[in-house]
């Protein structure tokens, strides 16, 4: 097990100071980002019928709820920093832990932070157009795909909002999360009146939940269009991480899993009846800003602009908690002696892992300005699919192996949840390594490229132990 789990509790440095509306907020708030306003065009592309992406939606609605309800039982038995690290060190030692972080750091938490700092500024450039101009040019082929490097005025903005939130973050896990209950509650509130607005407009029609359009299909379709909706809905783990600071995790864990979960599923159904309900299927599919063009079919491109506020205001969130949420894990693999040392330690005045929030903030920056974002998140999906299987296949696996550890929250249905959840994860990762071979592959090599570190920092834990 993890070393976190076998010290008495009197030398934990961490705060428990987030409650259950923080908790919360960090589910819904990291899980909503941008992903709702962009993927129901991909996924009518795919699928063509409305009623099957609806289908779609619910099912990858429940898989993320039978995915949190099992996730509840290993947070409640183990509420320490790190998440899936913590579990998966449990169930199969720290090399498929220090899998996960190092994969975390690297490529999966920063990628995402670069990715939503960079969502931020696209859609900024709609008030600032000056944002999608250039900067600079580094003279050195070092860019996506082989290219000179080109700094945007955006990635600059981008880059000053991640050291922001990281700063906020390092002050305290108190003041991180009041910002994230601030932003989560303005986010919802900008996001239903969008729903409703739709719901209630004079341009509606409900026949465009019956029409078709020629699309994909058949189980590639059906698949392509499951892998939107689940990237969509991805984000709901990250309070994991973050368990060691929140007051009665016991309770408040399983709590904010589910609820946070189902919170999401009702947006989520709800906001795609508005959308469907004032344009076709066709008009869906064509689109790039869905919200965007449905609220200028209602109210003209002044309310479009809104639609762009929300979309900030949401990314400033799932921002947020990423940063608050994902720092957590290089804190808990150096305090475990398997990352930098420097990382372990705790602010003694603000009790945050102050150092493991600068580093991951510092290399976000850095995979901003290197463009490589969106190439390093698609090449590490696969890899971290694989880790989220066993992550929750460790609930079967320490039924077994830890059967005395106290399980305040056990998962309803079990084994039957977490099961059909690994089935489905399956079928993803075989489809995924079908439809992207390259991509699985260089991901997988990514992974890899920290066994070598592994085996250093194992090395040097043992020599620092018998000496």
């Amino acid at each position: 097990m993890p070393e976190s789990l076998m010290r008495p509790a009197t030398v934990a440095t961490l705060r428990r100071a987030l409650g259950l509306p923080g908790a919360i907020s960090i589910v819904i708030g990291t899980v909503i980002g941008s992903g709702v306003f962009l993927v129901p065009s991909t996924m009518i592309r795919s699928v063509g019928s409305v009623h099957t992406l609806f289908l779609i939606w619910v099912i990858a609605g429940t898989l993320t709820l039978f995915g949190a309800l099992t996730y509840a039982e290993l947070a409640a038995a183990m509420p320490e920093a790190g998440g899936e690290y913590v579990y998966l060190t449990a169930a199969y030692g720290p090399f498929w832990g220090f899998l996960y972080g190092w994969t975390q750091f690297w490529v999966a938490k920063s990628g995402s932070i670069a990715t939503l700092a960079a969502g931020f500024y696209t859609y900024a450039t709609a008030f600032y157009p000056v944002l999608g101009r250039s900067a600079a040019v580094i003279p050195f082929h070092i860019g996506p795909g082989g290219s000179l490097l080109e700094i945007h005025y955006g990635q600059l903005l981008a880059i000053a909002l991640i050291l922001l939130l990281g700063a906020v973050n390092y002050a305290g896990v108190r003041s991180g999360g009041n910002l994230q209950i601030f932003v989560t509650v303005i986010k919802m509130l900008l996001i239903f009146a969008v729903i409703a607005a739709g719901l209630f407009a004079r341009q509606g029609d409900f026949s465009h939940f019956s029409l078709s359009i020629p699309a994909l299909g058949g189980i590639g379709g059906f698949f392509a269009a499951m892998v939107s909706a689940l990237w969509a809905y991805d984000g709901w783990n990250n309070v994991t991480m973050i368990s060691s600071e929140i007051r009665n995790p016991q309770k408040n864990l399983p709590r904010s899993l589910i609820l946070g979960t189902l919170a999401v599923i009702g947006t989520y159904i709800l906001i795609n009846v508005a959308y469907f309900y004032i344009l076709t299927p066709t008009e869906v599919a064509a689109s790039h800003r869905v919200a965007a063009d449905m609220m200028v079919r209602i109210g003209g491109y002044g309310a479009a602009a809104g639609v762009t506020i929300a979309v900030l205001i949401s990314i400033i969130a799932a921002l947020n908690g990423s940063i608050l949420s994902g720092a957590r894990v290089p804190y808990a693999m150096a305090r475990d002696g398997f990352f930098f040392r420097t990382a372990a330690e705790v602010h003694p005045r603000f009790r945050t892992p102050g150092n493991s929030t600068v580093l991951l903030c510092l290399w976000s920056c850095v995979v901003v300005l290197s463009g490589w974002f969106d190439d390093l998140y698609n090449f590490v999906i696969f890899g971290s699919w694989i880790l989220y299987l066993l992550a929750t296949a460790s609930v079967l696996v320490l039924r077994k192996k830890a059967p005395r550890l106290e399980r305040p929250y056990h998962v309803l249905g079990y084994p039957f949840v977490p099961v059909l959840f690994m089935l489905v994860a399956v079928a993803l990762l075989a489809s995924t390594l079908h439809t992207r071979p390259r991509e699985s592959f260089m991901g997988l090599g990514l992974m890899a490229s920290g066994v070598p570190f592994y085996w250093h920092w194992k090395r040097t834990k043992v020599t620092r132990t018998n000496s």
